[in-house]
């Protein structure tokens, strides 16, 4: 048989997207499903974590204007005591609680008052720090091992390839190029995946670095108010 004819004997192999999923190996379609739905919640994580650090900033802002407003510290905890506080706000209500307490029943707890104001504020800083880098590790995870999954995907089909062109007895490219091609087909989505998922998540540590900081401005500021009311109210000794 002339070789070109044995060449258009052979069935014609679909090299789209779905085809190539679809005549892949079931080792292989595994990591690429893995790997597709790995890349789905990487972008819930983007598209929640971007809407949070955009609702975190819009409030931070808010409430920084009414802090430094000159309304009553006492008013401005009277209206945000009940409900629920993030970032800034979470720092404001911890502290004067932690205020109020020590200014509850008959004696005053002063002495240590300063120090333990601090505590709370450093402690309500960790939570919202955690709050914001929550599932953050999954886009690092996922960054760092999509390629690697895919690349067991691709070295999975190639072995399976080479292993239908030794039972054919056939070297043609026509035979040859579909099965690796799917293969292939198993790194590049390793690579959709992990890609999108590196650049978010340093965009979003940045974010969480510049809230952090934020938080942490506005916390040495507050703690010293409270320290210049604390020795207003300590008598100091003869």
């Amino acid at each position: 048989m002339n070789p070109a004819d044995a060449m258009g004997a052979l069935p014609a192999h679909d090299f789209s997207i779905w085809g190539l999923f679809w005549s892949a190996h079931p080792v292989v379609k595994l990591v690429m499903m893995g790997l597709i739905g790995a890349s789905v919640w990487c972008w819930a994580i983007i598209v929640d974590k971007t809407m949070l650090f955009r609702r975190t900033k819009v409030q931070m802002d808010a409430f920084e204007d009414l802090f430094w407003s000159g309304q009553s510290l006492d008013d401005l905890y009277r209206e945000h005591e009940a409900g629920p506080s993030t970032g800034i706000a979470s720092l404001f209500v911890a502290a004067m609680r932690e205020w109020k307490r020590s200014f509850q029943g008959s004696g005053r707890q002063l002495a240590s008052l300063s120090q333990r104001i601090d505590k709370v504020l450093d402690v309500t800083i960790q939570r919202e720090v955690e709050r914001l880098d929550s599932r953050l590790l999954f886009l690092a995870s996922i960054g760092s091992a999509g390629p690697y999954i895919g690349l067991f995907g691709t070295v999975w089909g190639i072995m399976n390839a080479f292993t239908s062109i030794a039972a054919s007895k056939n070297t043609s490219l026509a035979v040859v190029a579909p099965g690796i091609a799917e293969a292939l087909f198993a790194t590049a989505i390793g690579l959709f995946a992990a890609i999108p998922a590196v650049l978010a998540y340093n965009k979003l540590q940045g974010q969480v670095g510049k809230v952090q900081t934020r938080l942490e401005g506005f916390a040495d500021e507050f703690s010293a108010i409270l320290s210049r009311q604390i020795d207003e109210r300590v008598p100091l000794a003869a």
